[in-house]
């Protein structure tokens, strides 16, 4: 795990400062290009990615709205047949492991990685047909460019493989309250009893 947060770390810092780069080539633009890093977060947080992304709510956010709780994040795709329903099962077991009384402090989230097909309407279906419909369940949908950033920063990676069909990493990330990632587990259907043991940890401090 020690060896995934470094990466995850150096991975983060690089993307960040080659946008910093830019954003100082262009800070005497006229553009509303916002800063990429932003004085409230961690070099290390993932609330530093800018971008708009669509919630299965078709609510427009960005990723540091989700700031504030404990976040389980997994990247998956709604047509996926083969790993994405076992790591939806691995989600809802985590899930079902979480003190009842604390789920207000956890945030499930499902990034998509095909955004041109999961739009919020087919997220929303997906969400409901899988019982994680709950307010502590979000899905995302982003553009290619923030997706492909998203799986860049969380060493997730992935290739379609045809219209309809993805090849990718099965990862599911734990981040704390300011985004900063804590621990990752990788597999289908793997022992997560480190998994719930950091996120009951984490919530409760």
């Amino acid at each position: 795990m020690k060896s995934k947060t470094i990466k995850f770390i150096g991975i983060i810092f690089v993307f960040i400062s080659i946008n910093a780069c830019k954003n100082n080539e262009n800070k005497n633009s006229n553009t509303n290009t916002e800063a990429i890093i932003d004085s409230a977060f961690s070099g290390e947080s993932i609330f530093n990615l800018t971008g708009n992304w669509h919630t299965q709510n078709n609510e427009t956010i960005a990723l540091s709205a989700l700031k504030g709780k404990t976040l389980v994040m997994v990247m998956i795709y709604t047509s996926c047949k083969a790993a994405c329903p076992r790591l939806v099962a691995d989600m809802r077991d985590i899930e079902s492991k979480m003190p009842k009384d604390k789920l207000d402090k956890i945030n499930f989230v499902l990034v998509s990685i095909d955004p041109e097909n999961d739009n919020p309407k087919r997220l929303k279906a997906f969400a409901i047909a899988n019982n994680m419909d709950a307010s502590h369940w979000t899905f995302l949908q982003g553009t290619k460019t923030s997706v492909q950033e998203f799986a860049n920063v969380l060493a997730v990676k992935y290739k379609q493989i045809s219209p309809m069909d993805f090849s990718h990493s099965n990862i599911i990330s734990v981040f704390n309250s300011e985004g900063e990632l804590i621990h990752q587990q990788e597999g289908l259907g793997v022992n997560n009893k480190e998994t719930v043991e950091t996120i009951i940890k984490t919530i409760n401090e």
